[in-house]
């Protein structure tokens, strides 16, 4: 593998695992099994500065990369290349986004999920519908909301309630 495709596959890994937590697996470069460390070469000047987690993320990525078929290994790298294409705000947004949705409990995560695949199962059709009542309602409730607050103002105001 050229140089370049081992800079590539590490970062490919790198982002890999910013979606995956992580074991415990770090050790010492030279501990390494000889595959690791091939996988890994684009690391090792800087191994010994990574710290515990980054090298266990690192090794899940590597293996959990080891064992793709060609065909997941190919959607990873077009993956990769989407994620890179992006504006950094729009990174930023999914990270944040990715880290809400952990945190949620795992039943939540699933309904979500599930939630997903009734979407993308839809006809566009039915997606663009979908979408246009979410955006109507969504209106409604900021129209609402902002009727409220216009008519909390009014009272306190008026010396109805206080402010506050």
């Amino acid at each position: 593998m050229s140089s370049k495709g081992i800079l590539y596959l590490g970062q490919l890994v790198g982002l890999l695992l910013c979606f995956w937590g992580t074991a415990s697996l770090a050790q010492e470069w030279q501990s390494l099994s000889e595959s690791d460390r091939q996988m890994l070469q684009g690391f090792e000047g800087r191994w010994s500065q990574l710290n515990e987690s980054q090298r266990e993320q690192l090794l899940r990525g590597a293996r959990r990369w080891s064992e793709m078929s060609s065909q997941q290994r190919r959607q990873a790298r077009q993956q990769f290349n989407r994620w890179q294409k992006l504006p950094e705000e729009r990174r930023i947004r999914l990270r944040d986004s990715y880290r809400r949705f952990m945190d949620l409990p795992e039943e939540k995560r699933q309904r979500i999920r599930e939630a997903h695949k009734r979407f993308r199962q839809m006809s566009p059709e039915q997606r663009r519908q979908l979408r246009e009542r979410w955006r109507d309602s969504e209106g409604d409730r900021r129209r609402a909301g902002r009727g409220e607050r216009q008519r909390l103002e009014r009272r306190q105001r008026r010396g109805e309630i206080e402010k506050g």
